[in-house]
Formats: C-alpha cells, sequence, structure tokens
C-alpha cells in the first residue's frame, strides 16, 4: 500500500488518513462487495439467460417464469459457495480491524 507516512521517531511510522487512504479503503470495499455477490450475480444471469431463450423458442412470454429458477439457483449458489464467501468477508473485517489503529492516529 501506498500510504503517505509521517516519522514520529526513528523506529516508529504512522500512516496518517489521506485521500489516498480513504480511496483504498472505498475500493477494497467495493471490491470486496462485488467478490461476494459475484456468485450469485453470475448465476441469476445464467438462469436468466437460459429461461429467455427457452421463452423465446416456445414463444411464452411469462414474466415471473424466470422468478423460480432464479431463486433456486441463488440459494444452492449460496449453500456452494457460503463457507468462501463468509471467508472473505471475514477475512476483509478483519484486516479492517487489525489496522484501524494505524488509521485513525493524529
Amino acid at each position: 500500500m501506498d500510504f503517505n507516512r509521517g516519522l514520529i521517531s526513528e523506529e516508529f511510522w504512522v500512516i496518517y488518513m489521506t485521500e489516498e487512504l480513504v480511496i483504498r479503503l472505498g475500493q477494497d470495499a467495493i471490491r470486496t462487495t462485488a467478490l461476494i455477490a459475484a456468485p450469485m450475480l453470475i448465476g441469476a444471469l445464467v438462469i436468466g439467460l437460459i429461461i429467455s431463450v427457452l421463452q423465446a423458442v416456445t414463444q411464452i412470454n411469462e414474466a415471473t417464469l424466470t422468478f423460480i429458477p432464479k431463486m433456486i439457483v441463488i440459494f444452492v449458489v449460496i449453500i456452494v459457495a457460503g463457507p468462501w464467501m463468509l471467508d472473505v468477508m471475514s477475512h476483509y473485517t478483519i484486516e479492517l480491524y487489525e489496522n484501524i489503529s494505524m488509521f485513525v492516529r493524529e
């Protein structure tokens, strides 16, 4: 990480709360959120496309037809990828809480 550092003494470095740090924390939060949501969104997208193609081929125009398959796919993705998603969330949260004392120094 490229933080703006100020030297207190020869042994201790302090990371100041700069614009770069705030932007980096925001980017990490958005990246983590996108990483956690991606499996569910991709699963819903794929099943939605499959059902849409099926509807176009059979000329069935029912808007609620995709709802139940999408819910089932999202439930299955949560069951399969849930431990990984929890690991990503807990790793991000632990890293944030471990470094919070460095972020708020004056």
